[in-house]
């Protein structure tokens, strides 16, 4: 794919991008066997083995959980009052949209205790290891402590277009708008009005600025990362795209990233 051509001119020492679409990678840039840390789009991925849970009856969407008057659907939708990075009650369940890497490690909790065994193990049992995903790992934070390559996390999003390990019903739900309505700010975007989210899954809807595309449609879903990564799908075109770099998210993701992933899906939609 030329359009994958304009991320070897980002500002970074090294890159790799995926794109995947018709359940197979449709073009790469990079070496996609570099594990690179992936901050924040460990949350695609801890969001993704709390799905298995709940498909296997181990978890329930509206099990109390977390502060008070919480429950699992709180903490995965950012909705549980706690601070960013501290179990610091800042809101009553329900009320505000914080963005909160804490929340995200008392889901993990919650579901290694419910499935008897650490989330690090559960995670790898869950997902990785039926994905195929070998040299994907997390070694930290829930929220944003995971490590992986391009060439797993193409697995990952050929999974989330084409679920295998849940229902596809399910995947619906996680990507469709849970406490609509809820503002709150997107880390590096300013604050969003509404800022919509899934479970555990961001949702593009129309929210401006944006990491994705100008032409992306609403359904659009993933996460991007301090660490310089993201992961996007559009199902209105089936595909996906990730790209990992080894420069902390600024200005220059700013400017890049968006030029680049239009780019990307006017390709793919020319194709088809």
């Amino acid at each position: 794919m030329r359009s994958l051509e304009a991320a070897a001119s980002w500002p970074v020492e090294n890159v790799a991008v995926a794109v995947v679409s018709g359940g197979a990678v449709a073009g790469s840039l990079g070496d996609q066997q570099r594990v690179f840390p992936l901050a924040s789009v460990t949350k695609l991925l801890t969001s993704y083995a709390v799905l298995v849970a709940v498909e296997e009856g181990a978890v329930e969407w509206d099990q109390p959980a977390g502060p008070s008057g919480a429950t699992v659907r709180h903490l995965i939708s950012h909705t549980a009052g706690y601070a960013f990075d501290k179990a610091e009650v800042q809101a009553a369940p329900g009320t505000r949209r914080i963005y909160s890497n804490a929340g995200f490690d008392v889901l993990a909790s919650f579901v290694g205790t419910a499935c008897e065994m650490p989330f690090a193990t559960y995670l790898h049992e869950a997902v990785f290891a039926p994905l195929g995903m070998k040299s994907s790992a997390l070694v930290g934070s829930a929220g944003a402590g995971a490590e992986s390559c391009a060439a797993d996390l193409a697995l990952f999003a050929a999974e989330l277009l084409a679920p295998q390990l849940v229902s596809a019903e399910l995947v619906r739900e996680a990507t469709s708008v849970v406490f609509p309505g809820l503002n709150g700010v997107l880390p590096g975007y300013g604050m969003q009005k509404p800022n919509d989210w899934g479970l555990g899954f961001e949702i593009r809807d129309g929210k401006s600025p944006h990491w994705t595309g100008l032409s992306f449609s609403p359904r659009t879903f993933g996460h991007f990362g301090q660490s310089g990564t993201f992961l996007w799908v559009d199902p209105e075109i089936s595909a996906a795209c990730v790209a990992l770099t080894d420069l902390r998210f600024g200005p220059w993701a700013v400017e890049a990233w968006t030029p680049f992933s239009d780019g990307v899906r006017t390709e793919l939609t020319q194709r088809a």
